[in-house]
């Protein structure tokens, strides 16, 4: 496979370096015992670790930076250096169960290709992100003008790895323009906690930090 060394920081996570990655168990969650599953943007590993022991899944990881390789291969895992917007094309064509990418679409150079890369190679693509249209960005903007940094998103405009905001209905139009179907949702509040599913998408939009989706075509 081709690895780009000298991409940009498409796995780079928009949590605090200690913060509690709560979409994890969830996603944890959402796959199937003994699935086939990549992850891409695994960074140190801890999703692809969580799999395998929760899951007993066939885990393999794509990593951009080699100190997340280096992190992953102490950690036993099966994981190569890669960058999401350019060396997903090598895989093919239904190969895994599920493709994973948590917290890193917003990083990436082309979310709309890197998606359709996913649904491509996986049966199922699990997203996870953080939710550009929650109340306290909103808040932050109007009453102070400047761009929000907050528990999820701790870095300043100008060394923030994300370069495509997204809200959670954002989202959902992508999903339904590549004629992708949300087979499973899941919205974390500010507390931590799952949203309602009862609950409507422009309630999730202003009251979720984060959303987990899980597409199929």
């Amino acid at each position: 496979m081709t690895i780009a060394e000298t991409a940009t920081a498409t796995t780079a996570s928009v949590a605090a370096p200690n913060a509690a990655r709560v979409d994890l168990d969830i996603i944890a969650d959402l796959v199937k015992p003994g699935s086939r599953v990549l992850d891409v943007g695994c960074g140190d590993g801890s999703l692809l670790q969580l799999l395998e022991r929760r899951r007993g899944v066939d885990g393999r990881g794509v990593e951009i930076s080699q100190a997340g390789v280096n992190d992953c291969v102490a950690r036993g895992l099966s994981v190569i250096q890669g960058d999401a917007d350019r060396d997903l094309v090598h895989y093919p064509d239904q190969s895994f169960d599920y493709v994973i990418l948590s917290q890193t679409i917003q990083a990436t150079r082309n979310p709309k290709a890197v998606l359709s890369e996913l649904l491509r190679i996986g049966h199922r693509a699990i997203v996870s992100f953080p939710n550009f249209g929650h109340l306290s960005i909103r808040s932050s903007l109007m009453f102070f003008g400047r761009m929000p940094q907050t528990k999820n998103l701790p870095h300043t405009w100008y060394d923030t790895p994300n370069i495509h905001f997204c809200t959670i209905k954002d989202f959902i139009v992508l999903a339904r323009e590549m004629g992708a179907q949300v087979e499973d949702a899941q919205a974390i509040n500010a507390t931590g906690q799952k949203m309602a599913m009862s609950m409507p998408w422009a309630f999730w939009n202003l009251f979720g930090q984060q959303a987990v989706f899980v597409l199929k075509r």
